[in-house]
């Protein structure tokens, strides 16, 4: 799941959560690798599903089933982002859309105690548009080759935008990869698809994942008025009985990563739910994740990287 620059995921709970320790004797990086696996098996078999005719719904749930089943939980909902949408679409639960002629980017993540593996990839159901996804998957290719301890993310960055650019694209200048660290999908450093932006030093022990994003538009995202996913940010009193039954059951279930509205679905729905649900973005207790699009299409290719003594490997494979 992509990180905006300006908006980067801030809030961690301080309330302690006893998490389930599924793995107690592995360490922090056997976890990041093994919630990587899981992560990229959900993302290719999931990618197997997406064909015309099916489901958007269907794709998505059944990627996330498959994180579960695997025994590791949601880093984040299923993204499902089409043709001039970027990121951060995911299908409400009757959502009876179905793919055509679509650039569909499929974009999942799986954790174990809070140890993240987040991989993307584009499906091309035109036939037309193979470079601009090539374009993606080539410069995260050369962009890993970059990373090592001491490289600044700018010179990442600057690979990425390079090879996006000689395909005869534009890179998503206001979308980028992310640092991870324990329960933080966005741990407030960015790694930028282009030469400039949030620059930091890579160092050794780092988790990063990175997402090159190529645009025939513009290369700018926007939001969209449309809000399927959402993350806590932090919780206030509430004098509204449902609005308190739909914070309880997120702090207790999605405590610091994001979420999907159609995974409220059994606390509350109906009008109840809508209202609820507005005062508890309104008060600030829910941040918003809108869907992001360009004026041109999009592909997104993403791996997650552990930055090595001399270089990196990557986890989501």
């Amino acid at each position: 799941m992509t990180n905006k620059v300006s908006n980067i995921f801030k809030y961690c709970p301080t309330k302690d959560r006893v998490m389930v320790d599924k793995e107690k004797n592995k360490t922090d990086e056997e976890l990041y690798f093994e919630a990587g696996r899981i992560s990229f098996k959900a993302l290719q078999e999931g990618a197997k599903k997406i064909k015309k005719g099916v489901k958007l719904v269907d794709v998505a749930e059944y990627a996330e089933k498959l994180i579960k089943d695997e025994g590791a939980d949601w880093a984040f909902p299923a993204n499902i982002s089409q043709n001039e949408r970027a990121a951060h679409y995911t299908p409400s639960f009757d959502d009876e859309s179905v793919f055509g002629d679509d650039i569909v980017k499929l974009d999942v993540g799986a954790h174990i105690d809070g140890f993240v593996g987040d991989n993307a990839l584009t499906v091309d159901l035109t036939g037309k548009y193979k470079n601009l996804v090539k374009a993606t998957e080539d410069a995260l290719k050369n962009a890993i080759k970059t990373v090592a301890p001491g490289v600044k993310s700018t010179e990442v960055g600057a690979v990425i935008q390079e090879t996006i650019e000689k395909a005869g694209f534009k890179p998503v200048e206001n979308l980028s990869g992310h640092v991870l660290r324990k329960n933080l999908l966005h741990s407030g450093l960015s790694m930028p698809n282009v030469s400039w932006g949030n620059e930091f030093v890579i160092e050794e022990g780092m988790a990063i994942a990175i997402e090159p994003f190529a645009s025939t538009g513009r290369g700018r995202v926007t939001d969209e008025r449309l809000v399927e996913i959402f993350s806590l940010r932090k919780p206030v009193p509430l004098r509204n009985t449902e609005a308190r039954k739909i914070l309880n059951y997120v702090q207790e279930n999605y405590p610091y990563f994001p979420f999907a509205e159609r995974w409220l679905n059994s606390v509350s729905s109906g009008f109840k739910f809508k209202a609820a649900l507005k005062e508890l973005i309104q008060k600030g207790v829910f941040e918003t994740h809108p869907v992001l699009r360009d004026e041109g299409l999009v592909a997104q290719t993403e791996r997650t990287v552990l930055v090595t003594k001399d270089g990196c490997e990557v986890t989501t494979k």
